[in-house]
């Protein structure tokens, strides 16, 4: 076929343009890399015009602006909408990078450097798809529209406004997102579904002020402590969250489906290769694959306040902080859990401090049957794309917007991944195998082509 030609041919150019992508420090966190966030979305909308497409826009919105563009001239095919986001976690700790963040460099196989797997590189590799085909057949199979975001990384907070507004312009019979991960290595995947998050902030307030431990100690509220009591009890001893009513809704899985899962080629021990924690634990009861796809979670993602600086400040802080989250499966309502959450944590406060508890994001869970032909063209085109055998899996990360689109507009979502789950997304030395990018090229291009004959 003329355009797996073509992307064979160009590997060495995808390859560096990658790298130039990857070179801009698009951070949607920092304040300081506004302008190499609308540096970004520059390229993007220049890569889009020069791969075929039209009607290219950056389009403002209130933070970071979108990129869209389309090409509608297949008549009677299926027009599909393809997400993504150009933005990128910041890059601390930087001393623990191999190579610097955004310095792009290729070792053993994979090219490093932040957003290579999330998601830039995924993004990259549709981009390239619909320039093969553009270039080598004159025409795409199908139509497509591609919006691609600048805040996913902060919690894609300007998106379901633009969504809205420009709802007639964006209706596709499919979303196709490429944000996600393979099974593992030589096990190209389709997932059917996400956990939902819910990410919150609490501060805690005793005095009026930091206070000297030796003249008021003993006898005045710490709120550092009363923090890490807090947290000590919202789990039970079988790794169960301890907050009233949280498994309430929680969607029963068939036995048929948990046994598919299970059954997946998934290895524990590079599980806790990836991990390299001396041992793992858990919700008891369930399989790891469970534990991380199919059942809910509460996890402490930061704790601070009080003095952390060099040598010793003997200070009782007057206030102390927290972020956390809870990741939520079907039929979990995050309004809900939250609220939940809310009252239990109250509830175990002592009358000593006060506190400020905020709900930062909510996102649902989502899953969907993966019998819908599209779900069978993304299935077969990974086979012929990787010419290995392709699975369908559930993830236990959170897409928030693929469930606002799944019950906007009622059509298929087609999860797309092509990184591995340890190749360090959010962190540092991240990375994506160069064989799953060039194989995710090809693998995209013949969805597009098949597609075409659903």
């Amino acid at each position: 076929m003329l355009f797996l030609e073509y992307i064979e041919s160009k590997k060495n150019e995808h390859l560096e343009e990658l790298k130039e992508f990857l070179r801009i420090p698009s951070v949607s966190t920092k304040s300081e890399n506004k302008a190499d966030i609308e540096r970004a979305a520059k390229w993007v909308a220049e890569k889009l015009r020069a791969a075929g497409m039209e009607n290219v826009e950056i389009v403002p919105t209130g933070g970071h602006p979108m990129v869209f563009g389309e090409w509608l001239k297949a008549p009677d095919k299926p027009t599909v909408l393809l997400y993504g986001h150009y933005d990128v976690q910041p890059a601390e700790p930087l001393e623990l990078w191999t190579s610097p963040a955004f310095e792009p460099a290729v070792r053993n196989g994979n090219l490093f450097g932040r957003g290579t797997a999330d998601d830039k590189g995924q993004v990259h590799i549709h981009m390239k798809a619909i320039e093969a085909l553009m270039k080598s057949e004159g025409k795409l199979p199908v139509n497509i529209k591609v919006m691609i975001e600048g805040e996913e990384e902060t919690g894609s907070t300007n998106l379901w406004n633009f969504v809205e507004k420009f709802r007639d312009r964006l209706k596709a019979d499919a979303l196709i997102v490429s944000d996600t991960s393979m099974l593992a290595p030589g096990v190209p995947s389709v997932t059917y579904g996400l956990r939902g998050l819910n990410y919150y902030q609490i501060e805690i307030t005793g005095g009026a002020q930091d206070m000297h431990s030796g003249v008021f100690g003993g006898a005045v509220p710490n709120p550092l402590t009363i923090l890490c009591e807090l947290f000590a009890k919202l789990h039970d001893k079988n790794g169960r969250v301890a907050i009233p009513g949280f498994y309430d809704k929680v969607a029963k899985v068939s036995k048929a489906e948990r046994k598919a899962l299970n059954g997946l080629p998934w290895k524990l021990k590079d599980f806790k290769k990836t991990v390299g924690a001396a041992g793992l634990c858990g919700e008891k009861g369930f399989t790891v694959v469970e534990q991380i796809w199919i059942r809910p979670t509460m996890e402490l993602n930061g704790i601070w306040g009080g003095y952390i600086g060099e040598g010793a400040k003997t200070v009782i802080p007057a206030k102390a902080y927290a972020k956390f989250s809870t990741r939520l499966v079907p039929d979990q309502a995050p309004e809900k859990i939250a609220k939940l959450v809310e009252k239990h944590i109250r509830k175990l406060l002592p009358k000593t401090v006060s506190c400020k508890f905020e709900v930062l994001s909510m996102g649902k869970p989502w899953v969907a049957p993966y019998t819908h032909p599209f779900f069978e063209a993304a299935h077969s085109a990974l086979e012929k794309g990787f010419g290995k055998r392709a699975v369908f899996i559930r993830e236990g990360g959170s897409i928030p917007f693929v469930t606002q689109m799944y019950d906007t507009f009622k059509v298929p979502c087609i999860l797309l991944g092509f990184g591995l789950p340890d190749e360090n997304a959010h962190a540092p030395d991240e990375h994506i195998l160069l064989e799953n990018y060039f194989g995710g090229i090809k693998a995209v291009a013949q969805f597009y082509k098949e597609l075409a004959s659903v």
